[in-house]
């Protein structure tokens, strides 16, 4: 029910009070749980919580085992939603605006998510957004890095921040708020017990089963981690705030808590030798959190003593808590996280050998180039950035063949990972990256012909930046730091203030502007500044 108090305070007249804060919601949809948020969004930034809602809904088990979601468990979720929608209209959340609804793996890799997403929308008039890998990452790192920054010791030094999900285990590494490393691996609690009930195990054998399996996977993520320093574990999660509240006093969720490992293996323990009715019965736990608590709590506790750690940290933070954060900033990617998706782009291009000099040159141009023509490409803030991690990559094809470089570039870019960038988003990095040179966009083209026509002229326009970018470095010297871009009469005059013989980069304009022109409709003129 909702707290008479706070029902009180959604009938104020948010209309006539401009300091008023801002009331939103944000709905997670899991592998085996609907959670919602609901929180105030003050004018000074400050958010604070006003209720949260959990609704067991096992929509894992059909996704993991066939890839599809059965008609039952599309109706059960669409029941919740209905219900949570019939909450958010009592706190006067009505609007789609002030709601964002995500799903992650379960619906996510669903074969029918499409169905599900549609039959939602009927239901409550809710647009369900299933996110990848990598924008959970993203919303993951908004959430913790506060909490890591508030604490010395995790602050300074490496920070691994985990989360065992039922459906996939998410992974940061994080150091001074700079993401050193991050990853997704398909596999999660619910997925694991999965694979293990197939097996026909029970008792004794099942448990040594299941520890070896967990085993193997802490060992696979630690070599993946390469950590070559003593680093700090901070552990996120249902299962883990679950544990930390029957194992430390007094904790608000609010800070990162200490909590010995020696303490979680004994519970760990304990968990695994009971049966899921004794897990209910003893620890208040659902039946869904009880099927789940022994993988995860015994992977914290093999992830704390494979690094020998005597503590682990627990942090209170969650999908909501970034969803919430997000919302909070506008949907717009803060100067610290736009650093974190550079950072991950100039390491993937030491990988592939790229000049790291042109490549900066190129990106720092194409930047300002962004900046001075706004008014004609009409791009948003995130543009910017795919543009200058396109500009970054541009070359990384040189790498694999000189020949046919650009297309190469597309196909290293598209199949690796940068932080902070979903799928889509490198999608598009990889088609500007591809179109630096050589043919303009074609509708045969691999991944250019899967896009709509607003991400399809984004493209265009960001190809046709980054081409004038290269010309203005053609001498590869980084001589040309300032641009200004003006209209005259029927043509885009390009200046360059400070440098008196652009003859070199007049030659490569000539080659490179025809896609600006076909994109905007005027040609391009190059002149040397006073």
């Amino acid at each position: 029910m909702t707290p008479p108090s706070v029902q009180t305070a959604t009938h104020v007249d948010t209309s006539t009070a401009s300091n008023s804060p801002r009331t939103v919601a944000v709905i997670d949809i899991g592998a085996i749980s609907i959670r919602m948020a609901i929180a105030e969004i003050h004018p000074d930034g400050q958010i604070r919580t006003l209720e949260t809602l959990l609704q067991p809904v096992d929509l894992g088990r059909d996704a993991f085992e066939s890839r599809r979601l059965t008609r039952k468990g599309i109706e059960r979720a669409a029941t919740v939603l209905k219900r949570f929608r019939r909450v958010l209209n009592e706190y006067g959340v009505t609007d789609t605006k002030d709601i964002r609804v995500v799903a992650t793996s379960a619906v996510r890799e669903a074969s029918n998510r499409i169905a599900f997403i549609d039959r939602v929308f009927v239901a409550t008039g809710l647009d369900v957004e299933p996110i990848d890998e990598a924008e959970v990452n993203r919303i993951t790192y908004m959430g913790i890095t506060p909490m890591l920054m508030a604490r010395a010791e995790t602050a300074e030094s490496k920070s691994v921040v985990i989360e065992v999900g039922s459906g996939s285990t998410e992974l940061l590494m994080i150091r001074g708020g700079n993401v050193l490393h991050s990853d997704s691996f398909r596999l999660g609690s619910l997925r694991l017990i999965q694979e293990l009930d197939a097996s026909g195990l029970r008792g004794a054998q099942l448990r040594n089963l299941l520890e070896t399996h967990v085993r193997r996977f802490v060992i696979r993520i630690a070599e993946e981690l390469k950590a070559d320093a003593p680093l700090q574990l901070v552990v996120m999660g249902g299962d883990i705030r679950f544990a930390a509240h029957r194992l430390i006093e007094d904790w608000d969720e609010e800070s990162l808590a200490k909590l010995p490992t020696s303490k979680l293996e004994k519970l760990s323990t304990r968990i695994l030798s009971m049966s899921e009715d004794a897990i209910v019965e003893k620890y208040g736990a659902t039946f869904v959190e009880a099927e789940t608590l022994s993988v995860s709590l015994l992977a914290y506790t093999l992830f704390a003593k494979h690094f020998e750690l005597e503590h682990l940290y627990v942090s209170g933070a969650n999908l909501r808590d970034g969803l919430l954060a997000d919302i909070e900033q506008g949907g717009n990617w803060t100067s610290e996280f736009r650093q974190q998706i550079i950072r991950s782009a100039v390491s993937l291009g030491q990988k592939f050998a790229v000049d790291q000099a042109h490549a900066r040159a190129v990106a720092e141009l194409a930047r300002r180039l962004f900046e001075q023509l706004t008014d004609e490409h009409q791009l948003d803030a995130r543009h910017e950035v795919l543009l200058y991690v396109a500009a970054l990559l541009h070359e990384v094809g040189l790498y694999v063949n000189l020949h046919s470089n650009h297309k190469h570039a597309y196909y290293l870019i598209r199949n690796s990972e940068l932080f902070g960038l979903s799928q889509h988003e490198l999608q598009l990095v990889a088609l500007v990256a591809r179109y630096h040179r050589r043919a303009s966009p074609q509708s045969g083209h691999e991944g250019y012909n899967s896009l709509d026509r607003k991400d399809r002229v984004a493209v265009t326009k960001m190809a046709a930046m980054l081409r004038l970018a290269i010309a203005l470095d053609d001498s590869r010297s980084g001589r040309i730091r300032e641009v200004q871009c003006t209209r005259e009469e029927k043509q885009m005059v390009i200046s360059v203030p400070g440098v008196d013989d652009v003859s070199l980069e007049q030659l490569a304009l000539r080659v490179n502007s025809s896609l600006f022109r076909d994109i905007f409709g005027v040609p391009v003129l190059l002149r040397a500044g006073e």
